[in-house]
């Protein structure tokens, strides 16, 4: 369960601080403080895995959306029994797709953010695929949308 804290950081300044789950990592814990969130956006997790990181940026947007893809049945799989809670809230939901043939459904909306942590298509370990990658990301991001992917310290943001 996440938890916000308030740090004292001097005689006049206060720090909000997330603490994380317990189990998520140091490298997904300071990607996930890296990461620009705020209440109310909806953002797109590309590769998604078990579903850590989605949670975890669930509880930091407040009442804002996360959708978080993957081309794995079976991470998908992980994913939704891992997150009944933040699935039921409304806040959190999972699809099982390749970023390279994610499209929105009847009725979404565009994304406010994208991120992804080591997908071969954004990392440069697939050229083509990165390519195609990059066009659907665009294509589902609001015009001052933004994309993030690790590599960085501890994340960089790719210009589209």
């Amino acid at each position: 369960m996440i938890a916000e804290v308030t740090v004292e950081m001097g005689r006049d300044f206060r720090k909000l601080v997330h603490v994380m789950a317990p189990g998520v990592s140091l490298r997904i814990a300071s990607f996930i403080e890296a990461l620009p969130l705020k209440q109310g956006l909806r953002v797109l997790e590309i590769g998604c895995g078990p579903g850590v990181v989605a949670r975890e940026v669930a509880r930091c947007i407040g009442d804002g959306f996360i959708l978080a893809i993957d081309r794995s049945e079976k991470a998908i799989r992980l994913a939704r029994a891992g997150s009944v809670t933040e699935m039921a809230s409304g806040r959190l939901d999972f699809r099982h797709t390749a970023i390279e043939d994610f499209e929105l459904s009847a009725g979404d909306d565009l994304f406010d953010m994208a991120f992804a942590m080591r997908v071969g298509a954004l990392d440069g370990r697939h050229p083509e695929a990165g390519r195609l990658a990059l066009m659907r990301i665009k294509s589902v991001l609001k015009p001052a949308g933004r994309l993030f992917i690790d590599g960085g310290n501890p994340l960089r943001e790719i210009d589209l």
